[in-house]
């Protein structure tokens, strides 16, 4: 049975990254809400406590019930989670003079310090928080300070209960690793055996028992986690699976014979649909983003079903669900109010009666791509950009026309091909180019023109929850603005996109 780490999340920005840390240490873990305390079993080897942008002193504060937990099992708190840990155990949390927020250094740890074992003296840690923490229970000790936060650290005396009031998960935290490591290991006695490898066998053997003979049908898109979903199911059901590839005329140039193509060297039994005409023809006079969102997806499920009935006996639905899927789903305050209405196979288990099955729904994307190395999937196919499920109808903002399409598609294909010819792609984790409402008068040759502008949009990120603009050279970008204004008709302007996520999104609808 796989040992796990449970973090309870009160709402913190870095709930996310303690995750992705502790699976760096080849540890699995579970994010879940403050309210949701879990069963506890043998599993479970420890407990972490998030931050929060909450204070500990405010009525309305989360608070969650530990009587089962503390210590029972190893527990340590984070930021909010130490100051919880000691304002609510005996001891005081107190506002700051001032907010304590950036680097820091710690001048002193306490050598015998369980938590601290190997981190040196000044090392940097980074702080962030608005409250401090006066005073700590009788049977705690201060195991770090630094010049101007004396609770920088604490353990407990009498039970394997442990604060950071900095955050060890941030890279700014430069020595996070080993501290996190020495909990996990030193103090949970975490084995460190989750590994791409043991994830497929023990998901293989997990899907084998869940779908015995049954048929499975999924929803390809070309894209890593339906890929790499497609082939864990394959492994363990072989020909019980078919897949179903629908060209809904929104695809990238040539994608749908590039990747019926790269499917066939897989194995797989993929259905391909051509189903163009009647995604174009029910987005005539569309133009509000919602609306061609929900078009696209009704149309993709009413295609599908179709396809899918021509299979007999068939009684799950296969779906590329990763982990920050069901995270975005899901808010310390409660189930959150809207969930992405473009999920490209949204609705189909209502309507066709099927069972779902998620074999990726615990796993973030680069975990995703691990996962499909060691499986021995492409390259081409597991260091694809994330492509939203519409496709290019949100990267025509306003009607959608097959026009239009041919302009982004031309305009995409240089972009994105040119990425790769500078070896630039792989330093990307999105790509895009938008077609604006937009003409702009500009000149060729003696003749003035008026003409569409597009959007060239590219991302640095790690789980597209937030994202930075990517800094191309400006070389590059020269190169591919002449190579797209020159070679596709109905462009004469380009820009590039300089914006960030938050406050804007990846997506331009």
């Amino acid at each position: 049975m796989q040992e796990k780490i449970i973090i309870l999340d009160f709402g913190s920005q870095y709930t996310q990254l303690i995750a992705r840390r502790v699976r760096e240490l080849n540890v699995y873990c579970e994010i879940m809400p403050y309210y949701h305390i879990p069963d506890m079993n043998e599993q479970v080897k420890g407990i972490i406590l998030s931050g929060s942008p909450s204070s500990v002193r405010d009525e309305i504060a989360p608070k969650p019930n530990l009587s089962g937990i503390k210590g029972k099992y190893p527990v340590l708190g984070i930021c909010y989670g130490a100051q919880y840990l000691s304002h609510f155990f005996g001891g005081e949390v107190l506002p700051s003079s001032s907010r304590e927020y950036g680097r820091a250094n710690l001048e002193f740890i306490d050598p015998n310090a369980k938590l601290l074992k190997g981190v040196s003296v000044n090392t940097q840690v980074w702080m962030s928080h608005g409250d401090t923490i006066a005073s700590i229970p009788q049977e705690y000790k201060i195991v770090a300070s630094t010049g101007h936060v004396k609770v920088g650290a604490y353990e407990s005396t009498a039970e394997p209960t442990f604060g950071l009031q900095f955050h060890p998960e941030v890279y700014h935290t430069t020595e996070g690793l080993q501290i996190l490591k020495n909990f996990l290991v030193d103090v949970c006695g975490c084995k460190q055996d989750w590994t791409p490898a043991s994830f497929i066998e023990s998901t293989v053997n997990e899907l084998k028992n869940t779908l015995k003979d049954d048929k499975v049908v999924l929803g390809l898109s070309g894209g890593v986690d339906s890929s790499v979903a497609a082939i864990l199911i394959h492994k363990a059901i072989g020909a019980s699976l078919t897949c179903i590839f629908v060209d809904n005329g929104l695809l990238r140039k040539n994608e749908f014979e590039k990747v019926l193509d790269s499917y066939k060297h897989m194995g797989l039994n993929v259905i391909g649909v051509d189903a163009k005409a009647k995604f174009l023809d029910d987005l005539k006079g569309v133009t509000d983003p919602e609306k061609k969102r929900k078009s696209i997806g009704k149309n993709f499920i009413e295609v599908f079903d179709v396809e899918a009935h021509k299979i007999k006996d068939v009684k799950w639905l296969g779906q590329g669900t990763i982990y920050p899927d069901i995270i975005e789903s899901v808010s310390v305050n409660g189930p959150s109010a809207t969930i992405k209405s473009h999920h490209n196979v949204g609705g189909l288990p209502e309507k066709m009666h099927l069972k779902v099955i998620e074999p990726l729904k615990l796993l973030f994307k680069d975990e995703v791509r691990r996962v499909g190395t060691a499986l021995g999937i492409s390259p081409d196919i597991l260091n694809r950009h994330p492509f939203p499920g519409p496709g290019l109808g949100i990267r025509i903002l306003g009607e959608v026309t097959a026009e239009k399409v041919r302009i982004i598609q031309e305009v995409d294909d240089i972009y994105i091909e040119g990425l790769k010819q500078w070896g630039l792609y792989n330093q990307v984790w999105q790509a895009a180019a938008i077609l604006l409402p937009v003409q702009s008068v500009g000149v060729m040759g003696d003749e003035r023109t008026y003409e569409n502008v597009v959007a060239l949009r590219a991302v640095s990120s790690t789980d597209g929850m937030t994202a930075d603009w990517c800094h191309l050279p400006y070389e590059f970008l020269s190169k591919v603005s002449n190579d797209i204004i020159n070679k596709v008709r109905g462009v004469n302007r380009v820009v590039y996109d300089i914006s960030s996520k938050p406050p804007a999104t990846i997506e331009w609808e």
